[in-house]
C-alpha cells in the first residue's frame, strides 16, 4: 500500500492547540464497523453505544516530563527527548536512557550536557538519531529531577510551550505507570464521572500498559507502508486483564480498545483464544490487511495524514470508509490530533 493512500486535506485551524474542558466535552464521531451512516455525537454518548458486559481496555501508562533543554560545556544548546531506559542498567547505578537529541553541532560520545543541575554524558550514538545518556544519579534521583527540570513532551504540531495545566491535562485519569513520552490520547476524554457511569451500566473495564515511544509519532519515510519499520515499545498485560478478556470472550461480549496503543498491545499479546499476561516488547505495525484477533471495537482520536496510527484505524474500519469519515469530520469542524475530538468504530 502506498503511503499517499493515507493522505487527506486538513486545514491548519482544525489542529487542536489546547484541550476542551471538561475532558468529556469533546465530540464523538461514530463509524459503524458493519456499515451504516456516520453519527455525530458527544463523547459521553459512548456509554450508550456500549452494552453491559462489553470490556473496555485502556492504556494506563503515565507520561513523564521527558523533554529536556540543556547546554554543553562549549555553550551549545541541546534538546533531548527521553525514550526509554537503556537495557541492562543495574539498580542503584547511574541511570542510562536512550533518547532522541538535536543540537546546533554534532553530538558525540563523551559530550557532557547540563540540564539545569541534572548532568549527563553521551555514552553511545547509533547513527539513526538515537543516543544513550548516562545521568549523574540513579533512576529514583532522575525521576525526581525530571519533575523539576523536565518539560511535558507535547507533540510538535502543538505550537506553544507547555504550561502548568498540561502536566495534568496531557495525562489520562487512569495513568499509573510512568514511562510514556506521548499520551495515549484516546484516553484523555474520560472523566471519573464517565467511568463511573460506564461501570453502573455494567460495562467492564481493564487496563494494559504500553509505554508510548517515538514509534508512535515518527513519520513514515518510506513510499510504501510495507517498507516502514516500527520502533519497539514496552508493554505489560496484567493477569487481571487476561482473566477479564477470557470472561468477555466466554460471554460473547465485545472487547473495545481505547486508543491505538491498547490495540497494538492486545494484538501483540493475543494467543489462541486468550490473552497472554506478562511483559514484552512489540514492533507490530498494524496496517490494512491485518486480521484482528483480539479487538472488536475501537475508540480513538483523529490522526495525522500518512501516519502509522491512521494506517491502523484504516485497517480496522476500512480505508475508504475511514477516509470518508475523516473528510466528513473536516467538513464538520472536528478538532484533530492529541487534544482533539474522538472517533468510535463499533
Amino acid at each position: 500500500m502506498d503511503v499517499s493512500d493515507l493522505d487527506f486535506a486538513l486545514p491548519e485551524e482544525l489542529i487542536a492547540q489546547a484541550p476542551v474542558e471538561p475532558r468529556d466535552a469533546s465530540r464523538l464521531l461514530l463509524l459503524p464497523r458493519s456499515g451504516g451512516e456516520i453519527r455525530h455525537l458527544g463523547f459521553p454518548d459512548l456509554a450508550d453505544l456500549l452494552s453491559p458486559g462489553d470490556l473496555l481496555v485502556l492504556n494506563d501508562s503515565r507520561v513523564i516530563p521527558a523533554r529536556l533543554l540543556g547546554q554543553k560545556a562549549s555553550g551549545g544548546r541541546v534538546e533531548v527527548l527521553l525514550v526509554e531506559p537503556a537495557p541492562g542498567a543495574p539498580p542503584g547505578e547511574p541511570a542510562r536512557w536512550v533518547a532522541m537529541a538535536q543540537a546546533s553541532k554534532a553530538i558525540r560520545v563523551g559530550t557532557r550536557v547540563d540540564f539545569g543541575g541534572l548532568g549527563a554524558e553521551v555514552t553511545r550514538v547509533d547513527g539513526e538519531g538515537f543516543y544513550e545518556f548516562r545521568f549523574d544519579r540513579d533512576e529514583a534521583g532522575l525521576a525526581a529531577a525530571l519533575e523539576r527540570v523536565g518539560r511535558v513532551p507535547l507533540p510538535p504540531y502543538i505550537r506553544r510551550e507547555p504550561g502548568a495545566a498540561d502536566r495534568e491535562r496531557y495525562q489520562t485519569v487512569v495513568a499509573r505507570e510512568p514511562g510514556s513520552v506521548a499520551a495515549p490520547t484516546a484516553g484523555l476524554h474520560f472523566t471519573p464521572e464517565l467511568l463511573a457511569r460506564l461501570a453502573e451500566r455494567g460495562i467492564e473495564r481493564a487496563t494494559v500498559t504500553l509505554h508510548v515511544g517515538p514509534g508512535t509519532f515518527l513519520p513514515v519515510r518510506a513510499s510504501r507502508l510495507e517498507e516502514h519499520r516500527m520502533h519497539a515499545e514496552r508493554y505489560e498485560v496484567p493477569e487481571a486483564t487476561s482473566l477479564a478478556y477470557a470472561a468477555a470472550r466466554r460471554r460473547g461480549r465485545r472487547v473495545v480498545a481505547v486508543g491505538t496503543t491498547a490495540v497494538r498491545t492486545l494484538e501483540s499479546a493475543v494467543l489462541g483464544g486468550g490473552l497472554r499476561p506478562g511483559t514484552g516488547r512489540t514492533e507490530i505495525f498494524i496496517r490494512p490487511g491485518h486480521e484482528f484477533r483480539a479487538v472488536d471495537g475501537l475508540v480513538t482520536n483523529f490522526h495525522l495524514p500518512r501516519s502509522t496510527l491512521l494506517a491502523l484505524v484504516c485497517a480496522f474500519g476500512g480505508t475508504d470508509r475511514v477516509l470518508d469519515a475523516y473528510r466528513q469530520a473536516v467538513a464538520s469542524g472536528y478538532r484533530f490530533f492529541s487534544y482533539g475530538d474522538a472517533m468510535a468504530i463499533l
